[in-house]
């Protein structure tokens, strides 16, 4: 019974974080522009708001694994929940944008270790055959949180100050704190060893200035010679990492565990899932603010029908995932994904937005059919002590997710626009709407290519890999047909 209270209660503990840490990042966004003209700054500055949080974030998502394991994961969760709470009040009060700048960086260090830290404590507290239990408690804020930013920022910009945006996260971070203390019990993983400084720095400046790469070719293009610069000199410091790692009696991020053939494929579909996934998050706001003239409270509207499909259909999988098994519900998953975004080159600049609705209806249940088998498989065969370092690992491959799918779609919006209104012979309003149109369903092509890539790569699930997180008449079913 004690095991039992104790797992819910790190649920809930990590939850709370969990939503301070997404709710921040999606409020952000509508608020850059109110940012922008409060401390009159230009677009290039303004940009490094978001910016500076990526780094940091990309510098300690690899060695939260190590930290937790050296001075154990109850301490480090706490570290990252008052350092993300506390720069939250310094954001808040900032007198000028560098200020602000330099909090978000600090943000971004409680930001990279929470959540890597937080998801290895869940999925100790839960047994291996109830995994899938642990990811539908993931599902709730990562679905709830990014629906209700948008609604939420533009509420406390209009009705308080931009200052709130920041100042909300206090007393959930508060209230995350006292849940840690009073409920949460010092764990450690494997034996951490000496600090591998060169690991360090080449894993946190490659994954830096990857990131940093890509964001620069969302809004500078593939064209720009920075771009490149930034993207060769992130292969090399990658590749310095994977042969120091690989070489090394103690790393600082354990490749090795991409060797594990569930492990590996997991991080891999997860990186089509989660791009898929923020390549149409990415464009339907800007389809529904550019095209059909909706505010961003309007479209944050229409966008939470989705994130509750998402929420609905991973509670539901959550409970029959170890009866079915991993490989059909990835399967059925990234299918449905392949439809969803197939339907997404039916917009218009008329149809109606209840036919919007029905396709992100339709991507969410995806996601959710998605997201319980893949992080449930995934960790199927991490130990306990492994585990630190595994959803450090994880992590890092949603991070890379995230900005990859970001910075093809935003080029790919401008590429595809620009050929259309090319073959213009007049500046006609009309015909500018229907060249960006064009432009809209050429960038979501690319959504649609992680799903066909995510579909063929299902070939890599095997449901014995993941014989441990199946219930027993799930595992008598499976033993039987391999029998035959």
């Amino acid at each position: 019974m004690r095991r039992l209270e104790y797992k819910w209660l790190v649920g809930i503990t990590f939850v709370l974080a969990l939503v301070m840490q997404i709710l921040d990042m999606t409020i952000l966004n509508v608020a850059l522009a109110t940012l922008g003209k409060r401390f009159d700054v230009d677009a290039g500055t303004l940009q490094w708001v978001l910016t500076a949080y990526m780094i940091s974030l990309a510098v300690f998502i690899p060695s939260s694994g190590w930290i937790s394991d050296r001075f154990g994961s109850k301490r480090t969760f706490q570290f990252a929940v008052i350092m993300f709470t506390g720069a939250s009040v310094i954001c808040g009060a900032a007198p000028g944008i560098k200020t602000l700048i330099a909090a978000r960086f600090l943000q971004g260090i409680g930001g990279g270790m929470l959540v890597p830290v937080g998801q290895a404590m869940l999925f100790r507290a839960f047994p291996a055959d109830e995994r899938a239990k642990a990811s539908a408690i993931l599902a709730i804020p990562i679905t709830a949180a990014p629906a209700l930013g948008p609604l939420l920022g533009g509420t406390l910009i209009e009705v308080a100050s931009w200052r709130w945006i920041f100042f909300i996260n206090v007393p959930v971070g508060a209230l995350a704190l006292l849940c840690s203390i009073l409920f949460l019990v010092e764990e450690r993983g494997q034996r951490p060893g000496r600090f591998d400084l060169p690991g360090f720095l080449l894993a946190g400046s490659g994954l830096a200035v990857l990131l940093f790469g890509l964001d620069r070719a969302a809004q500078d293009g593939w064209t720009d010679s920075a771009v490149w610069a930034c993207l060769l000199l992130a292969v090399v410091l990658i590749c310095g990492l994977v042969w120091r790692e690989l070489r090394a009696a103690e790393p600082m991020l354990d490749l090795r565990l991409l060797g594990n053939r569930i492990f590996g494929a997991g991080n891999v579909l997860l990186l089509c899932q989660t791009g898929a996934m923020f390549g149409v998050l990415f464009l339907i706001p800007l389809y529904l603010q550019n095209l059909r003239g909706a505010s961003a409270l309007q479209a944050g509207a229409i966008l939470m029908p989705q994130a509750l499909s998402m929420l609905l259909v991973t509670q539901v999988i959550s409970r029959i995932y170890g009866r079915v098994g991993p490989r059909r519900l990835v399967a059925g998953g990234f299918a449905m994904l392949l439809v969803s975004t197939a339907t997404l080159q039916w917009l218009s600049l008329s149809v109606s937005l209840w036919a919007v609705v029905g396709s992100l209806l339709l991507l969410g249940a995806s996601m959710g059919l998605l997201m319980t088998p893949l992080q449930t498989a995934a960790f199927a065969q991490m130990s306990s002590a492994a585990m630190g370092q595994a959803t450090s690992l994880f992590n890092v491959s949603r991070q890379v997710a995230t900005a990859l799918a970001t910075a093809v779609v935003a080029s790919a919006l401008v590429m595809f626009t620009e050929a259309a209104r090319s073959g213009l012979s007049s500046p006609d309003p009309g015909e500018l709407a229907r060249a960006q149109l064009s432009g809209f369903h050429g960038a979501f092509l690319v959504p649609v290519a992680f799903g066909v890539l995510g579909l063929l790569l299902t070939l890599l699930v095997r449901d014995s890999d993941a014989m441990a997180t199946l219930d027993q008449q799930g595992k008598a079913r499976r033993e039987r047909s391999s029998v035959n």
